[in-house]
């Protein structure tokens, strides 16, 4: 029986033992090749471990840059307390429609992200606007329609965030071109904003708000169907439309 100590950076990650059935005097080479083998698994055990201990590293990272997004996104709801609730609501169908839409999981990642920071760009508007009880004057309305530009402004430096930013900048884009703040016109639209914006008007128009009291789900639905080739992307439209579960299970009215 031979025994060869695993070392690597002054720490034993193991013994290398090798077991004979004869009995036999291992001249200096084969201890030589011996010692060198138990160098080279050393170092393969020492770099597995800095490799699971990065991934986990990695995994922690991830759900802490999630927990900030939580956090950031109740902030918003909470800044107007008449919209409590309503990002994790939007965030949950809009993810249900994008799997619908057949976006895969690694896409439907970023789409939960950008749901959640939809309106983060409403941190840069005044208060006095953003709880205004009545319709918006014309100047309040211009700032009011650059909070998606805001919403850029404070995720594109921030490389985690970039593929989510379609939802954040392009939720009022409408499909025939009329929307802002590009004006970008049908397919220019990206799909998780198109998604999106179904499910936020939908949770807008069927939620109480400051301005008007919440419609019926019927209501609701006939405005989303007169929409479709307007405000909507049809195929968007068709999909909710589909997904009763989505609208029908709505504990609102």
């Amino acid at each position: 029986q031979y025994c060869v100590p695993l070392v690597a950076k002054n720490k034993v990650k193991g013994v290398l033992e090798i077991f004979r059935r004869k009995v036999n005097i291992p001249d200096p080479e084969w201890v030589t090749f011996l010692k060198m083998l138990a160098n080279e698994a050393a170092i393969a055990l020492d770099n597995a471990e800095l490799f699971d201990q990065n991934i986990q590293a990695a995994k922690e990272l991830v759900e802490a840059y999630d927990a900030t997004i939580e956090s950031w996104s109740k902030f918003i709801d909470l800044r107007d307390n008449n919209l409590e609730g309503h990002s994790h609501r939007v965030t949950e169908l809009t993810m249900a429609l994008a799997r619908k839409m057949g976006l895969k999981e690694s896409e439907i990642i970023h789409v939960r992200r950008g749901a959640l920071l939809h309106d983060i760009g409403k941190m840069a508007v005044a208060d006095s606007i953003l709880h205004k009880p009545g319709l918006l004057e014309e100047e309040e309305w211009l700032i009011m329609r650059k909070h998606p530009v805001y919403a850029y402004e404070m995720l594109a430096p921030i490389a985690y965030l970039k593929p989510a930013l379609e939802i954040p900048y392009c939720h009022h884009e409408r499909f025939d071109g009329s929307g802002y703040p590009r004006g970008l016109k049908g397919t220019e639209i990206p799909l998780a904003a198109s998604i999106f914006s179904v499910i936020d008007v939908w949770d807008a128009l069927t939620s109480d708000r400051l301005y008007r009291p919440a419609w019926s789900k019927s209501e609701a639905l006939e405005y989303i169907r007169e929409q479709s080739g307007k405000q909507f992307n049809p195929d968007v439209v068709n999909a909710f439309l589909e997904m009763k579960d989505i609208w029908e299970e709505d504990p609102r009215k």
